[in-house]
């Protein structure tokens, strides 16, 4: 009998993309909701108590109903929205977060899904305050580029629909009210006690992220060589399959002198950069929006809850 999946949410963008990457599997069984039950609680509490895994794929109201209906203790919920990600009684979906991390996604059965541009930021930012390279007030800024498909269903339609018109041809910053609601787990899972000034762009390509954090590192408390920066990427993800730290300030890596901002696309890898002039640096990161950043680190965090082969059904 195969493991028994059901996606709540299952047309949204990160639905339809988690049923993509369940459907190359043998091993799973998905079960899908009829079109015209779709908002029947009944009938959704039936397929959620049913499920060995289930995908909340949902605005963050509707996720939270989702998971009240719940009632059996096997089930292990896998939560797509941002509801449950600074929850202490939720595990937060990401296994290379922490040494132990991967324990607590195998214990648990709430899971919250990491969000796309905090998943970079905190992979980039985590392992230097945890070697002491940053303190816990620091304050950083961080810029992320996006494709629309982050947007969801109505911003790709509006992208698809018209992609010449003016204002959707060229890239369009937003988050301008500093209160994007990435923020609190990029505060919380990255160690900071400081919020990030952070602004994300949305840019006229379907996927692929790349988030940017530059640092004065004459302005630290104390002096950090950006190799020693690049060291403590490589050391913290030394064997990791979808964690990549790519060579230091190494020209060679761009594309005439640029970066591709979708080089990660279908895969489940995440790309870790440092370049570096002098006393200033910029860290980056890339990932596919839709997979590390969304469908592919919750089919991961599933792998790795049921004890299977973590990169089962995923690109590296």
């Amino acid at each position: 009998m195969g493991i028994k999946v059901f996606v709540d949410g299952q047309e949204g963008t990160t639905g339809l993309q988690i049923h993509e990457l369940l459907a190359r599997r043998s091993d799973v069984e998905v079960m899908r909701i009829a079109q015209e039950l779709r908002k029947d609680h009944a009938e959704r509490a039936r397929l959620l108590n049913a499920a060995d895994v289930a995908f909340l794929c949902l605005p963050d109201v509707a996720a939270r109903e989702s998971a009240a209906l719940v009632a059996n203790p096997r089930t292990c919920i896998i939560d797509a929205s941002t509801a449950h990600r600074t929850d202490p009684a939720w595990a937060f979906g990401l296994p290379e977060l922490a040494p132990d991390q991967r324990e607590q996604l195998r214990r648990s059965k709430r899971i919250s899904n990491p969000g796309c541009h905090s998943t970079a930021f905190i992979l980039l930012v985590r392992p230097l305050l945890d070697a002491g390279l940053l303190d816990t007030d620091v304050r950083l800024t961080a810029t992320s580029i996006t494709g629309f498909s982050g947007g969801g269903r109505k911003m790709i339609e509006q992208y698809q629909a018209q992609p010449t018109v003016a204002n959707l041809a060229a890239p369009r910053p937003y988050g301008l009210g500093l209160a994007h609601k990435h923020v609190p787990e990029m505060l919380v899972r990255s160690g900071l006690r400081i919020r990030p000034i952070f602004m994300p762009i949305v840019a006229n390509f379907y996927k692929g992220l790349a988030v940017s954090v530059p640092l004065h590192l004459g302005a630290l408390s104390k002096p950090v060589d950006p190799r020693q920066i690049h060291e403590a990427l490589a050391k913290r993800y030394a064997g990791e399959r979808f964690v990549k730290v790519m060579p230091f300030a190494d020209p060679a890596i761009l594309e005439q002198g640029y970066f591709d901002v979708q080089a990660c696309n279908g895969t489940n890898r995440c790309e870790l950069f440092v370049f570096a002039s002098g006393d200033q640096a910029i860290l980056m990161a890339r990932l596919d929006n839709l997979g590390k950043g969304a469908s592919g680190a919750a089919v991961q965090a599933m792998n790795v809850h049921l004890g299977l082969d973590e990169g089962l059904g995923l690109v590296a």
